[in-house]
């Protein structure tokens, strides 16, 4: 049987967990979760499904058959854990269809909104690599490759007497929706969330390999983190890694500068 504590298995409704990782919201499911091998969560609420047990599969809800995408998700768990440990699993992403009920929810237009802002629809991988943990503790998933760039760039920025640390890297479409619902609930319009947040589905933080940085200190996600040495050291050294800054002022997007939003494009 296969154990990796270190990968995301991902479906378009729900996400596979590693054990161990995920908080528990009452004494049973405490319990259950520090026996489990996996828990699957349902990506557009963050319920937890089940948790896979030594004995089996434990359900965390009632009539888990019925929950939207469980077969499927059941069965990539089955291989995942049939498969030997020395075999990476493959490589792969989501399909797009699951996305046009978040796009519908907001009454957008995928071709429409690509052809005003230029941003491409970003399909999520079917599976992330833990690269370690975010500002607040939290699990930062990535794509394989962005994960080892991004520990070898923050190990060489401390090695120089920078340091950084990461706000938040890979967020699902049903995310980023939730993103639009909490602002559009304080007063917001969808247009004025949209001069700062990426529509559904056009965030590169979808594709597992953008992060948004910051330093010790510093308030997350704000202008004023170009004035940091974080920043500068970036400027000059982030390419050697293969990232980029993805929103400078000016960009044709229509986002407002960015300057603690990298992406991991790999080194030409």
């Amino acid at each position: 049987m296969r154990n990796d504590p270190q990968l995301l298995l991902n479906t378009p409704d729900i996400e596979i967990w590693p054990g161990g990782l995920l908080r528990a919201r009452s004494n049973h499911n405490a319990r259950l979760l520090a026996q489990a091998s996996h828990v699957l969560r349902r990506k557009c609420d963050g319920r937890y499904l089940a948790a896979q047990l030594p004995r089996g599969l434990m359900p965390l809800i009632t009539r888990l058959p019925e929950a939207p995408g469980i077969e499927h998700a059941l069965s990539v768990l089955d291989a995942h854990l049939s498969q030997p440990a020395r075999i990476p699993p493959p490589q792969g992403e989501l399909p797009l269809h699951h996305l046009q009920h978040c796009l519908d929810h907001l009454g957008l237009d995928s071709a429409d909104y690509a052809a005003q802002t230029g941003l491409w629809l970003i399909p999520e991988p079917a599976h992330l690599v833990l690269a370690g943990f975010d500002r607040y503790r939290r699990p930062l998933w990535l794509t394989r490759p962005a994960a080892r760039s991004w520990q070898r760039m923050r190990d060489a920025a401390a090695a120089s007497g920078i340091a950084m640390d990461a706000i938040s890297g890979y967020r699902s479409h049903d995310y980023q929706l939730g993103i639009f619902e909490r602002k559009l609930a304080r007063g917001l319009s969808v247009s004025e969330i949209l001069t700062v947040n990426a529509a559904p589905g056009f965030s590169e933080h979808h594709g597992g390999n953008a992060l948004d940085i910051s330093a010790p200190g510093e308030p997350p996600a704000e202008e004023s983190f170009e004035h940091t040495e974080a920043f500068t050291w970036l400027q000059q050294h982030a390419g050697d890694y293969g990232f980029h800054m993805s929103y400078p002022r000016g960009n044709p997007y229509g986002i407002v500068y960015e300057p603690w939003h990298w992406c991991w494009i790999g080194i030409s």
